[in-house]
């Protein structure tokens, strides 16, 4: 099995949800190696206090400022998570939300190749990027034609097939993940977070009433430490050149993941629809087939569904 050492781990969009998340991991899991972040704003300043974690405030959208980062540092492993990464909101900022994640993406690639830079490039997709589903393609396996309806999962989309080309043209050492839906305390406009918040205020008598939009979808879903796992797993035994689905074994409908989270409240929970969550276009079926990325990494989840949601209210009662 490959079992890939890193010096030097660079990631982009450091102090968001997930990039904050991963820095944690990494630093858990690998006490020699280095951690540096490009951030545009300063979202989790907890980063700022752990020594091994080194930032430089930069916006990816601005070529020369991404060259002079990336060369400084030198990386030999990168995290790419750094988008605007709201699906509804991408509705109401389409322009905005593709063209900024789509030339992030090419100022990283290119920066990478013209600079002769050779690190191990995960590219951290999306599941959003398959769109409507039909049974028939359950689970989805990663040689389903992706066929995005939001302006976010085209962004992502366009970033996947940019950096297929990027691997097969240029030999950029790349490994695409696509993740399902995970369970992330710091990301609050996730289905999962907007209602363990909503909760939690509604126990500190802050709301009375818990609003939601289309619970019909389905998914899979895992534990945020499990989806960190994941990708630190892609760096260190994922094949270059790969694509890769990333899940959990649980499947639950987002209404019936509404009433097992209000089961774990100390009140009674209310709820009602607020018709200005639901989304102009939905993708409400995503079951995964993620067997090629645990044959390769031999990654399996360690979290309960049950736990994970437990830590989930827990992490949202203590903000």
């Amino acid at each position: 099995m490959i079992n890939r050492r890193f010096k030097k781990c660079l990631i982009t969009g450091i102090t968001g949800s997930g990039g904050s998340y991963l820095a944690e991991h990494i630093l858990s899991k690998d006490h020699k190696i280095k951690i540096f972040g490009i951030y545009r704003s300063l979202g989790n300043k907890n980063l700022l206090k752990n020594k091994r974690i080194k930032l430089f405030k930069g916006d990816l959208c601005n070529f020369n400022k991404t060259q002079k980062i990336i060369k400084k540092i030198n990386p030999d492993l990168i995290f790419h998570l750094a988008s605007t990464a709201n699906v509804s909101e991408s509705f109401n900022l389409p322009k905005k939300t593709i063209e900024n994640n789509n030339t992030v993406t090419l100022n990283l690639l290119e920066v990478i190749r013209i600079n002769k830079i050779n690190p191990l490039i995960i590219i951290c997709s999306t599941s959003e990027v398959y769109g409507k589903i039909s049974k028939k393609d359950i689970p989805i396996k990663e040689t389903k034609n992706i066929s995005p309806v939001n302006p976010y999962s085209v962004s992502k989309a366009f970033q996947d097939l940019l950096s297929q080309i990027y691997f097969e043209s240029y030999r950029l050492k790349i490994i695409i993940t696509r993740m399902f839906s995970y369970m992330n305390a710091r990301k609050n406009y996730l289905f999962q977070t907007a209602f363990a918040k909503q909760i939690v205020d509604i126990e500190r008598g802050k709301k009375k009433i818990l609003t939601h939009g289309n619970l019909s979808s389905i998914r899979n879903i895992i534990d945020i430490s499990d989806a960190m796992e994941a990708y630190w797993l892609a760096a260190k035994r994922g094949r270059i050149g790969e694509i890769y689905n990333i899940s959990g074994e649980k499947v639950i409908s987002v209404g019936n993941y509404l009433k097992k989270l209000k089961k774990l409240s100390n009140v009674k929970i209310k709820s009602k629809i607020d018709k200005k969550l639901l989304r102009p276009v939905d993708v409400t079926l995503q079951i995964a087939d993620a067997k090629k990325f645990i044959r390769d990494t031999h990654w399996s989840p360690k979290i309960s569904f049950e736990k994970s949601m437990e830590k989930l209210l827990e992490e949202c009662r203590k903000s």
